[in-house]
C-alpha cells in the first residue's frame, strides 16, 4: 500500500512520516521509504547523523536510465526521450516489485537505521530559475507508476509541503494520504485546499493532528476537520531530543497508539488496481495535450495500451520483460 504524509510546511509531516516507517519496519513489514521533499530532511528524521550524506544517487540523477528500465520491450515507447513522467507502463514495461531484484532497487536504495530509503534529489543551484522541482518529482511518479505492491508490504512518501503536492498527478497515485494538521487556522487552510483537490478525484484522506498541546488543541481540530480526524499527535519529548542529537528513550505512548491508528487505517484499505491505472491514463492524456506531446515531438496518447490490467497479474498476463541492456 502506498501512504503519502502531505500538510503546510512546518507541520510536522517529515517527523510523521519518518516515526511511521520506524513503526513499520519494526513490525517487520516490507518497505520503502520516498523523500519527495523539496528540503529533503527524511533520513535525517530517520536518525542519519546531520554531518553525514545520503550515499546512494537520487532518482532524478538517473532519470534516463530509470526510462529505460522501465519501458523495458513496450513498443508503444519508441525511445527514453518519448517517456515522460506520467507514461503508464503497458505490455513489455517492466513492472517492479516492491525491493526487488532490479536495479533501480539495488542502486537507489540504502537502509537508515532499520528503513530502506531512496531520495528525489536536492534543488540545487543548476535549477535555479530553469526547472521546478516537480522535474525531480518524475522519477518517483515512474516508480509508482510501475510498481506492483502486494499486501502488507507499504511505500511511505513525505511530499512536498502546501497545495503543491497537487501540482501534479503524483496525488493519485497513493492508497491512503495522510494530512498532517496542526492547531492553527493557517493548517486548517491547507487541510481544506487538500480535501477540495482530493475529493475531485475520489482520493482517501486522513487527517492526522500534531504537536496537540491540551484540550483546547484537540477541541479546535475536531471543530474545523471532523470525521477527518483519525488520530493526533501530542508534543513529544521523544522527536525533540531526536532533533537536538539527545539520548531519546522511548516515544510517547499515546504517539505510539496513533502511529498504530494509522497502520490499521491503510490496511483496512482494499487495493483499487482499475481506479489506479483510470487516473494514471487520465493524467498522461492531460499531460499530452498541455505539455509532452510539444516537448518530445510525439502523440504520447499513442502510449496508452487499452489491453493492458496493471495489478499483481499484469506481470505474466501482460507479457512483462526484463531490458536486458540497462546501464545504470
Amino acid at each position: 500500500m502506498r501512504v503519502a504524509f502531505v500538510g503546510k510546511g512546518g507541520s510536522g509531516k517529515t517527523t510523521l512520516s519518518a516515526l511511521f516507517a520506524r513503526h513499520l519496519a519494526r513490525s517487520g513489514a516490507p518497505l520503502v521509504a520516498i523523500d519527495g521533499d523539496i528540503n529533503q530532511h527524511l533520513a535525517h528524521a530517520l536518525g542519519l547523523d546531520e554531518d553525514a550524506n545520503f550515499a546512494a544517487p537520487p532518482l532524478s540523477s538517473r532519470t534516463g536510465e530509470i526510462k529505460d528500465l522501465l519501458r523495458g520491450t513496450n513498443p508503444r515507447i519508441v525511445s527514453r526521450e518519448a517517456m515522460v513522467k506520467t507514461t503508464p507502463p503497458g505490455r513489455g514495461s517492466r513492472l517492479l516489485r516492491l525491493l526487488g531484484d532490479d536495479d533501480l532497487h539495488a542502486r537507489h536504495v540504502e537502509r537508515v537505521g532499520d528503513v530502506p530509503l531512496m531520495v528525489t534529489g536536492a534543488f540545487d543551484e543548476s535549477d535555479l530559475g530553469v526547472a521546478c522541482y516537480h522535474s525531480k518529482l518524475g522519477a518517483v511518479e515512474l516508480y509508482l507508476n510501475h510498481l506492483v505492491d502486494g499486501p502488507g508490504e507499504y511505500v511511505v512518501v513525505d511530499m512536498t509541503a502546501g497545495a503543491d503536492a497537487f501540482a501534479s498527478g503524483l496525488f493519485t497515485r497513493f492508497d491512503m494520504t495522510f494530512l498532517v494538521v496542526e492547531p492553527t487556522r493557517k493548517s486548517v487552510s491547507v487541510y481544506r485546499q487538500y480535501r477540495e483537490h482530493a475529493a475531485e478525484f475520489g482520493i482517501p484522506i486522513a487527517v492526522v493532528g500534531n504537536k496537540v498541546t491540551g484540550e483546547d488543541d484537540l477541541l479546535f481540530l475536531k471543530e474545523h476537520v471532523g470525521d477527518d480526524l483519525l488520530a493526533y499527535c501530542v508534543q513529544s519529548s521523544y522527536v525533540r531530543a531526536q532533533e537536538q542529537g539527545r539520548e531519546q528513550g522511548e516515544l510517547e505512548a499515546h504517539n505510539l497508539h496513533a502511529l498504530t491508528r494509522l497502520k490499521d487505517a491503510v490496511d483496512a484499505r482494499t487495493k483499487d488496481w482499475a481506479t489506479f491505472q483510470r487516473h494514471a491514463v487520465e493524467f498522461h492524456l492531460r499531460n499530452a495535450a498541455a505539455w509532452a506531446n510539444d516537448a518530445t515531438g510525439h502523440d504520447l496518447a499513442a502510449q496508452v495500451d487499452p489491453e493492458f490490467r496493471h495489478g499483481p497479474e499484469a506481470p505474466a498476463s501482460a507479457g512483462a520483460t526484463t531490458p536486458s541492456a540497462v546501464s545504470f
